[in-house]
């Protein structure tokens, strides 16, 4: 691939909360730790070198117990060495991976841990991609876009999509015209979603040393459970983003995420609903209450399940990452643009626990430009920084490029505007009073004038049809729907003409880019 660069900022897809991140702005400078540049982790290092020997030990347990049915599997023993660290990435189970851009968040992961190993030859760094399989919101991960169409799970199922089944995939795979052995191995061979994902990644990315994660484990969430406890007896968590997110909203950021009263789930088969607590001046004061059931517990109760069966407690998004942080001796959190703001507004939560907040780093950005639709913009004569216009200003910009005639009348404004400043001085002159008519002729005359400079750009678009046509038709395959391919498009669309489609991700994406990379193929 022949990679060339944009400015994030010139693509006009991101907030102005997450470039000011990238762009290191002061006012943002208190909600996070360190900048995630390659010198910073040897500070962070040091913040995580105490990780808990037995939260080590466990997580090996569990990753050798979850891995245990795989021919071909990463070597998991390394994390008990108190030399080793993870860099993290997390995603929900979408069928086929999802977007494209999960396949960036992994690429980035993979290549973070590889950089780390030659810049701190003394440690070892393990790529982990953590598995949302507790997440519930189905309608998320249900579907995915294939070489131009969507194909959509239909079931019945409910709760944490981790414990789904997936054989019920079989359907789709009769309506995709391509046969995607990988994962008809993966779901129709697989009892939960959870372990269908594990096989595929493993076989996508396995050699590269990726370790997947499935946080849904009794003993893992055993080691949370101190703070589960606190959660639900204190709920400190809310309070302390309420704080940081007035802090952030004073500096003029919006908030990502709301956090409530309690920020976690109660989890069965089938089941992940809120946990509530009835107010105090309530007749129900001190019970606890399951949302969309009729589970109610006392506090006595709930805690004893705390206790005895943790795995069903699940965090919310306010305590998911403190989950994480408390179970991997992690290093960085790769995530897009809107998981690093909202992990910034979890800055006291990570404080009020007295964990190290980890680096938060940006995943690559990419747009991949097959090389027939890169051979027809270039040839439309339209720059890269372009390509990311809307179609309205786009087509314009195109317009404007080819035309043979002058559509825009500035000569023509300048000098009316001169000759109408003239008129007005002397009108006022005579009356002050007429200083509001004769403006209010001026401004009729600018808008009669842009009324005209629009019919003679369409009569010129016009004109133009055939190559405006090309460029819209470019424009929403490398755009779907108007936005980034890698938010609708999945890698399946390119890895099936190139089965090395992401060995050339891993070969072209640098970690410390925080760039548009534009991927023209060769």
């Amino acid at each position: 691939m022949d990679c060339q660069y944009l400015p994030l900022s010139a693509t006009g897809q991101f907030s102005s909360f997450f470039l000011d991140y990238i762009a290191r702005k002061e006012p943002l400078q208190p909600f996070y730790g360190q900048f995630p540049v390659p010198e910073a982790f040897g500070a962070q290092i040091k913040q995580k070198q105490n990780f808990s020997a037995e939260h080590r030990q466990t997580l090996v347990r569990v990753l050798n117990k979850q891995y245990a049915a795989l021919t071909h599997k990463p070597d998991v023993s390394v994390l008990a060495d108190p030399n080793t660290f993870t860099v993290t990435t997390g995603h929900q189970l979408n069928i086929f991976t999802g977007p494209l851009y999960v396949i960036y968040k992994l690429v980035t992961t993979i290549n973070l841990a590889k950089r780390l190993a030659q810049a701190y030859p003394d440690y070892n760094f393990v790529p982990v991609y953590w598995m949302a399989s507790e997440d519930h919101d189905f309608d998320e991960i249900s579907h995915a876009r294939i070489c131009g169409r969507t194909y959509t799970w239909q079931t019945e199922q409910r709760g944490a999509v981790g414990r789904m089944n997936p054989r019920e995939l079989q359907t789709l795979f009769a309506q995709i015209p391509e046969k995607l052995h990988l994962f008809e191995q993966a779901y129709l061979n697989h009892d939960t979603l959870a372990d269908a994902v594990r096989y595929y990644m493993n076989e996508l990315f396995g050699s590269e040393g990726l370790v997947c994660l499935d946080a849904d484990d009794p003993e893992l969430k055993r080691l949370f459970a101190p703070i589960i406890t606190d959660e639900l007896t204190r709920q400190t968590s809310a309070q302390r983003v309420q704080q940081t997110t007035e802090a952030l909203v004073k500096e003029g950021y919006e908030a990502v995420i709301t956090p409530r009263d309690i920020n976690l789930f109660y989890l069965t088969d089938g089941v992940r609903e809120r946990i509530e607590r009835a107010p105090g001046d309530s007749a129900d004061a001190g019970k606890y209450t399951v949302v969309n059931t009729n589970w109610a517990f006392s506090e006595a109760d709930l805690l004893q399940q705390v206790a005895e069966h943790p795995e069903r407690f699940s965090p919310n998004v306010v305590l998911r990452p403190l989950y994480q942080e408390t179970i991997l001796p992690n290093l960085a959190y790769i995530g897009g643009p809107s998981e690093v703001p909202y992990w910034m507004q979890l800055k006291g939560v990570f404080d009020q626990y007295q964990t190290p907040f980890p680096l938060l780093m940006p995943r690559n950005f990419a747009l991949y430009v097959p090389r027939v639709s890169a051979k027809r913009l270039f040839k439309l004569g339209m720059t890269m920084e372009e390509w990311f216009l809307d179609e309205t200003k786009l087509k314009h910009r195109y317009v404007e490029h080819h035309t043979r005639h002058a559509l825009r009348f500035d000569k023509e404004n300048k000098a009316m505007h001169q000759t109408l400043d003239a008129m007005l001085h002397k009108a006022m002159m005579v009356d002050p009073t007429l200083e509001r008519a004769v403006l209010a002729e001026t401004k009729r005359f600018a808008n009669a004038v842009e009324r005209l400079q629009k019919k003679m750009r369409r009569a010129e678009e016009r004109n133009q049809e055939v190559g405006v046509r090309q460029l819209l038709a470019v424009k929403q395959e490398l755009f779907p729907g108007g936005g980034l391919q890698e938010r609708v498009e999945n890698f399946l669309t390119f890895y099936l003409n190139d089965k090395r489609f992401i060995e050339k991700l891993l070969d072209s994406f640098d970690p410390f880019d925080y760039r548009m990379q534009v991927c023209l193929e060769q």
